[in-house]
């Protein structure tokens, strides 16, 4: 089967769910839905299961992995959560937030999962459809997003078959992605201190409320989380960000009441806007004008998120 054949896509019934359990369990790569993107699933503990998801990804070797959990007891048997990490899954989970924790000593990962790294990213995500994969699997999972790595994540089970082909073969079709961006990263420092290491769903804003104030970002720390490479996202034509119009050669996402190509959202609702993202950049991909031009979105609560994943998609490759 070539990569430009499609994937097998089953749905969300009971025996499916199974099957794709199944296939997990046996170090298959499994494409499943959450509620920010769909995630290539492996069983985190193979070296073999891991191996085929940076395979299908082409994606660089440094660069960690989430790895999913039903529950905090499923986090504890994998890091040392202290206080504010119990706080924090009290507060979010399950829901979009990930936690780099320090890894605990004897927890069952393959190193790739963690590139080398004394700490572990860790989510418990709440879409149903991978709550039950995850029971049914009885295993943390590692799960970056279902695509090309670099390119736009994938908020449908249709975004998995275009862009991974028969690199997957399965992927369970949960219909879109409700919050459309990838989970908030944040970083749980040992001297007492947190930093947000990629802004998501959940804005620092509410992380302040339950920790107080965190770090500013430290860029010479490096790559501790996914999504923190300068380049990513990208549809692949050039993309010029904060344009309050088009030209001639370019597809236009708009927000707000202007006209476009698509609209990431006509009333300016940032929640709409963040569950429309992706979609509209694989519009844009698939779009004949060569390049991509993008209105200018608030830089508040969620949109921080969205203009993070924004001034990715635009940077050079």
């Amino acid at each position: 089967m070539s990569d430009n054949q499609l994937p097998l896509i089953v749905t969300t019934l009971p025996e499916d769910l199974a099957r794709a359990a199944q296939a997990l369990r046996g170090g298959a790569i499994v494409a499943v839905p959450t509620e920010t993107v769909y995630g290539l699933a492996a069983r985190a503990d193979s070296v073999d299961a891991v191996a085929a998801i940076y395979r299908a990804k082409g994606r660089p070797d440094f660069n960690p992995l989430i790895v999913h959990v039903p529950d905090i007891a499923g986090a504890e048997a994998l890091a040392e959560l202290d206080d504010r990490a119990r706080m924090l899954a009290a507060a979010f989970w399950p829901g979009p937030l990930t936690m780099v924790l320090p890894r605990r000593g004897d927890a069952p990962l393959a190193a790739a999962v963690t590139a080398g790294l004394p700490t572990v990213a860790i989510r418990c995500p709440a879409h149903p459809v991978m709550q039950a994969i995850l029971h049914g699997a009885g295993l943390p999972l590692a799960a970056p997003s279902a695509n090309r790595s670099g390119g736009v994540s994938p908020t449908t089970a249709g975004h998995v078959a275009a862009s991974l082909g028969a690199r997957v073969p399965l992927v369970v079709d949960g219909g879109a992605c409700i919050a459309g961006i990838e989970s908030t990263i944040v970083a749980l420092r040992p001297d007492g201190g947190w930093q947000v290491l990629r802004p998501g769903p959940i804005t620092s804003a509410q992380l302040a409320a339950v920790l107080g104030q965190g770090e500013a970002a430290d860029e010479e720390r490096g790559i501790e989380a996914p999504g923190q490479m300068t380049s990513h996202y990208a549809p692949g034509k050039p993309v010029r960000l904060n344009a309050a119009q088009k030209a001639a050669d370019e597809f236009y996402i708009s927000f707000g009441p202007a006209e476009g190509d698509t609209t990431l959202s006509r009333s300016g609702d940032l929640a709409e806007a963040a569950a429309r993202l992706y979609a509209a950049l694989h519009e844009a991909a698939g779009a004949p004008q060569p390049k991509v031009a993008i209105a200018p979105i608030p830089d508040e609560g969620i949109g921080a998120a969205i203009n993070d994943r924004l001034r990715r998609a635009a940077a050079p490759v």
